[in-house]
Parts: structure tokens; C-alpha cells; sequence
């Protein structure tokens, strides 16, 4: 996950809260970089969940009672904001991070939902409160139709998948949680009036939801599960339609897929009428969206009709697939020394997709979470060393067919004789230079793709 850039622009032009949004863009990235080292991942986001509910409530107390000074007129929606995401929002996310034990999928949700949520709110709606802006939440739902909404929504979920929803948060912006798919669909009315109602599925909730159909573990985002999903959410959204008369009137236009990226740049032009993120208990997120015309007529998005959507689906998946080939081989540098990692990872990045571990266990939970197609392993380290390491790979029938070179600090005959009798793929000295380090790997690469 990158860096968030605090830029100028967000800025609105009072002091203290410039101030404050660009502590919290500091700490935020302060998590991010944190975060990378796995064996600090739990202590890492207890932290950032204590910092950002004190930071939620100390600054939202700040920028409420400078609304209240000024007499901003949509005060009561800005504070519904507010409320939303650190009485619903933040609780739900710390929910699951303590459910999972702080796995790293619920990490990776936990920092991209609190980034992408301060990230609109701050471009957005503060800029509304001086008037840079005006709010894209002006026509938020009441509650007791909101509840209803919800309460829909999570039937259907129950019904149609199976699965438990929630709602974490009722003013879904496009923040990221993870790799997704957007279905849209366009609706008018009796007098050509549009309204759009987008579903955002998170990829590992659809291949879960495509697994419960076929009784049996779908492997990827293919052709047939975009089909599935497109039918799956149509037969969706008729089940909602039946339950509001006001939305079963209205006629289908178009359907469309969407990139994330054009449904954020279609949320920045016009925020949805309603929007909702619902959790799944621990098997992926999905949000559903009420757009009006205004975010239809956006140049952002590109509309993919009936006829053409397989087509169109196809030709993304001859692209991915191409990139796929092209992917550059990963490899897993495991030593207990920052130096020698930094090390590696400089020689080798330019060609590599390349991971760190620091020990061995830490080397064994990245490899199952992000298999690579190569491990160096130091032969010689602390608590679990090398021989260890690679006993532990080769009796885990998922990852022991994973070649592993041992590094190694010793080129005397019998610790030389110690590495190979355990048979690895090879063994590289750390004194050798580097340009026969990275040629040794060149060609083992080349040999293994004849």
C-alpha cells in the first residue's frame, strides 16, 4: 500500500484543522511503512486504532465547534459524517481486527478503508465548509429509510448468498478495501429521469459467493465469475426493487462494469445519494450505491453495454493475462540481517518482484500469504536457522515444491558440505560479487523456464 501525499489543495484555509489533517496524514503513513514488518503488525494497528479514535474525537470536537462558530449550514450532515465513521465505522473495523487476530487481509482493509474515508472527506466536505466545495452529501437518507435500506439489504445477503452482512459504514466514498469489481446499473423513469445503483464486490467475496454455486473452490476472477456476478447482482437489486415501490417503477437502461478508479472519479464529481460498505464476517466487503443523474453524466466513466460487455470482458482478461506472463518472478530474501536484505533487495529489484523476512517464522507466513517463485535463505540465523526453515518448507505439501538457495557467509569445504547435503536448490556465498550473485539467479530462472 503507497504513501498518502498530503497535498496543498486539501488544505481549506483554517489553521488549526490544516494542522490537524496533516498530523493525521503523517501518522497514517508512519502505519503504513510500520505495517510492512509483519512482526510488528498487531502492535502496529492496536496503536493506530488507540491514536485514530483519540485523533477522531479530539479533532472532530474541534472542527464541530468551528462549524457552530461560523454557522455552516449543513452542520448537522457534516456531524452525521463524523458520527458515522467513528461510532459505526471504526468500531466494526476494530471488530474484525480482533475476530482475525490481526491477520493481515483485515489489516489491509483497516488502514485502506480509514485512508480512502479521511482522504474524500477531507477533499471534499471540509473544503465544503468554506466554501471551496459544496457537500456531495446533501441528500442523505433519512434514518428510518436508511434502516430500512440496510436492513434490505442484509435479508437478501442472507437469503441469495449466505452470507452475514453488516453495515460499517453509511457514507461509502470509494474507499479501497482491497481488489474489486463494480457493477452499475442505469435506470430512468417515466420522465427520462436516471438514477444509477452500483454494487462494488470485493474479488475474494465473489470467488467465496462463485465457490457456494459450484460446491467447489473457484480459483480466480475469470470471464464466468464477471457473468455470474453481473446476473447474481441483477437478481439482487430486483429483490430490492420489490421492496421499495418508488425504485421498482423505474425501467433498466444499461449495464456497465466499472474500474475502481472510475467509480471514485464518478464519487468525486457527485457523491451517491445513499452508499453503503457492509462487512461480510471475515470473507470480503461489498458496497452498495444510489447515484443520480449528475454522476451518470460524468466523461470519468466508461459505460460497457449489453451487447458489447463480453467482449469487453474478454479483452481485459487477454490483457491481464498478458501482464500475468510478463510478471516478474518473486523472491523472498530471509536473513536476520537489515544489511544483507537491503542488500539483495537493491541488487535484485530491478528484475525481481522481491519480499524481506527477518526469521524464519516470519519467512513461513509470507510464503503462504504471498508465494514466491524463489526463497534465499540465510543458512545461519537465530532461534530457527536455515536447516529449520527449509524442514518446515518441505514438510508443508502447499509450499514445498518452492525452490530455496541458501545464503551463506561460510565457503569452506565442510559448511559447504553442510548446506548441500540438504539438498538445495544451490547455495550462494555472501562474499561472492554481485554481479555473480545476480547471474547465478539469471540462470537458474532460465534453466527452470526451458
Amino acid at each position: 500500500m503507497n504513501q498518502v501525499v498530503w497535498k496543498d489543495s486539501y488544505k481549506i484555509g483554517v489553521d488549526f484543522i490544516d494542522k490537524e489533517h496533516q498530523v493525521l496524514f503523517s501518522r497514517v503513513n508512519k502505519l503504513l511503512k510500520l505495517s510492512q514488518n509483519e512482526e510488528k503488525n498487531e502492535w502496529v494497528c492496536r496503536e493506530g486504532v488507540k491514536y485514530i479514535k483519540h485523533h477522531t474525537e479530539e479533532h472532530f470536537e474541534h472542527e464541530e465547534a468551528y462549524m457552530q462558530s461560523i454557522q455552516y449550514s449543513e452542520y448537522e450532515i457534516h456531524k452525521r459524517l463524523h458520527d458515522d465513521f467513528r461510532f459505526v465505522t471504526l468500531p466494526a473495523l476494530e471488530k474484525e481486527l480482533e475476530e482475525t487476530e490481526y491477520s493481515m487481509e483485515s489489516i489491509r482493509h483497516f488502514l485502506g478503508v480509514c485512508i480512502g474515508w479521511v482522504v474524500s472527506h477531507t477533499q471534499m466536505e471540509d473544503q465544503a465548509i468554506v466554501g471551496k466545495t459544496t457537500s456531495k452529501w446533501t441528500n442523505i437518507p433519512h434514518d428510518k429509510e436508511k434502516d430500512a435500506l440496510e436492513a434490505t439489504i442484509v435479508q437478501i445477503a442472507k437469503e441469495m448468498f449466505h452470507l452475514d452482512a453488516k453495515m460499517i459504514s453509511g457514507q461509502y466514498a470509494g474507499e479501497d478495501f482491497g481488489k474489486v469489481v463494480c457493477c452499475r446499473f442505469l435506470y430512468h423513469g417515466a420522465k427520462k429521469e436516471k438514477n444509477e445503483i452500483t454494487f462494488v464486490y470485493e474479488e475474494r467475496l465473489l470467488l467465496k459467493i462463485i465457490a457456494g454455486i459450484l460446491n467447489a473452490d473457484y480459483p480466480k476472477v475469470d470471464d464466468m465469475v464477471l457473468n455470474v456476478t453481473r446476473y447474481l447482482s441483477r437478481q439482487f437489486l430486483e429483490k430490492v426493487r420489490k421492496s421499495f415501490p418508488a425504485i421498482d417503477l423505474l425501467e433498466l437502461e444499461k449495464e456497465s462494469l466499472l474500474t475502481h478508479e472510475q467509480l471514485v472519479n464518478s464519487f468525486q464529481r457527485s457523491q451517491p445519494a445513499c452508499s453503503m460498505l457492509f462487512a461480510t464476517g471475515g470473507n470480503g466487503y461489498f458496497a452498495f450505491c444510489v447515484s443520480s443523474a449528475d454522476s451518470i453524466r460524468s466523461k470519468n466513466a466508461t459505460e460497457i453495454n449489453h451487447q458489447n460487455a463480453i467482449a469487453a470482458i474478454n479483452e481485459f482478461l487477454v490483457k491481464e493475462n498478458a501482464e500475468n506472463v510478463e510478471r516478474k518472478k518473486k523472491i523472498l530474501v530471509v536473513d536476520d540481517s537489515d544489511f544483507m536484505r537491503t542488500k539483495m533487495t537493491q541488487l535484485l529489484a530491478a528484475h525481481y518482484d522481491m519480499i524481506e523476512a527477518s526469521s524464519s517464522i516470519s519467512a513461513i507466513k509470507k510464503i503462504t500469504i504471498n508465494r514466491p517463485d524463489l526463497v534465499l535463505l540465510d543458512y545461519e540465523m537465530p532461534v530457527c536457522d536455515g536447516r529449520q526453515a527449509l524442514e518446515m518448507i518441505r514438510s508443508d505439501e502447499d509450499i514445498a515444491d518452492i525452490p530455496v538457495m541458501f545464503l551463506t557467509g561460510r565457503g569452506d569445504k565442510e559448511s559447504v558440505r553442510k548446506v548441500m547435503a540438504l539438498k538445495p536448490e544451490g547455495y550462494l556465498l555472501k562474499t561472492m560479487p554481485e554481479d555473480d550473485i545476480k547471474n547465478m539467479i539469471d540462470d537458474f530462472f532460465a534453466r527452470r523456464s526451458e
